[in-house]
């Protein structure tokens, strides 16, 4: 396993309702702590005896893939909440037990603080909580716990926590207008969560892996602005790898954006996952309130098309209750 000297700290990033019209735009990061050999190794395979790559009939083991494969599936919130819950479950450094939050709100909370209150500007979001899980049951969650942790101990991993940037619609545009582009505003959020997880495990080196953010190559001048304190060497940048090291104190990091970075890299998978189970719970909250309202209403995942067909159906009701647009259709 090796001894403290040689382990790093190890980020994976990714986001969930970047093109949507309606929802939050959900960015997640995962961090661990590993032994430095396994930084750019297959973690699918140094894990396989508790973790599966594809979603398979009968599969026993949790699958940990890029979440839009799973969200495609016709039970989508059970394959995006196991593995989710199953990681917040598991103990911590010193082996004390961990639980879940028991609520929507309780696990924003954890999350991403800020969020919480900002809640109750948005009518939808303002009183929504529900308990967790939605999906699957504590049973499962508890045997699926026991056997990643064992892996996990087995090569030397350590979970040291999630972390989310969750931008609301009104807050989104916000910064959208401010900053006339919406990648923009998608790299700011990337860029406090990559503050966020190397902070995880103290100073310690840092690599981290985001899945590539559109056709964007050069993330140099981004980086050099969030970390002032910290020489930039860049390492390459091609239409499918950007990759840089920052020479700061106490230790480097390495930042690498990869393109289907959720195939490549089980963390940035894992944080996909959570990046759309948490988007997927605060559809279910929008959906929730919007079917309140007008009888048969079919939910929506707010993609532009259905999206279009959505806001058609509750036209009347957001004219009835005089609501701000800017609350709720994001800008593109």
């Amino acid at each position: 396993m090796g001894g403290r000297n040689d382990r790093v700290v190890i980020v994976g990033i990714d986001e969930a309702g970047y093109g949507p019209l309606l929802g939050p735009l959900v960015v997640c990061a995962t961090a661990f702590r590993a032994p430095a050999a396994l930084a750019g190794a297959d973690w699918w395979r140094a894990l396989r005896g508790a973790v599966a790559p594809k979603p398979r009939v009968r599969e026993p083991r949790l699958v940990i893939t890029d979440s839009k494969e799973l969200s495609r599936r016709p039970d989508a919130l059970r394959w995006l909440e196991r593995p989710a819950l199953t990681f917040l479950s598991l103990p911590d450094a010193q082996g004390n037990p961990r639980k879940f939050p028991p609520t929507l709100r309780g696990l924003l909370g954890q999350l991403d603080r800020a969020v919480v209150p900002a809640l109750g500007e948005y009518p939808w979001y303002r009183d929504a909580d529900f308990p967790l899980p939605a999906a699957v049951s504590e049973a499962d969650v508890v045997t699926q716990r026991s056997a990643v942790h064992s892996c996990l101990a087995e090569a030397g991993i350590e979970f040291l926590g999630v972390y989310a940037e969750i931008l609301l619609e009104g807050r989104f545009n916000r910064l959208v207008a401010a900053t006339r582009n919406k990648s923009v505003a998608l790299l700011g959020q990337t860029i406090r969560l990559i503050q966020r997880g190397s902070q995880a495990g103290g100073p310690a080196a840092c690599h981290v892996y985001i899945d590539k953010q559109g056709g964007r190559q050069s993330y140099g001048r981004a980086l050099m602005t969030a970390f002032e304190d910290a020489h930039l060497e860049i390492l390459e940048q091609t239409q499918t790898s950007s990759a840089y090291r920052l020479v700061r104190e106490p230790a480097p990091w390495e930042i690498r954006f990869l393109q289907g970075g959720e195939k490549r890299h089980l963390v940035i998978a894992l944080a996909s996952i959570y990046a759309k189970y948490v988007r997927e719970l605060f559809m279910r909250a929008f959906n929730a309130f919007w079917g309140g309202f007008v009888k048969g209403l079919a939910p929506t995942a707010g993609y532009y098309v259905d999206g279009q067909r959505f806001l058609k159906d509750i036209e009347p009701v957001v004219k009835q209750m005089k609501l701000d647009r800017s609350l709720l259709i994001r800008a593109r």
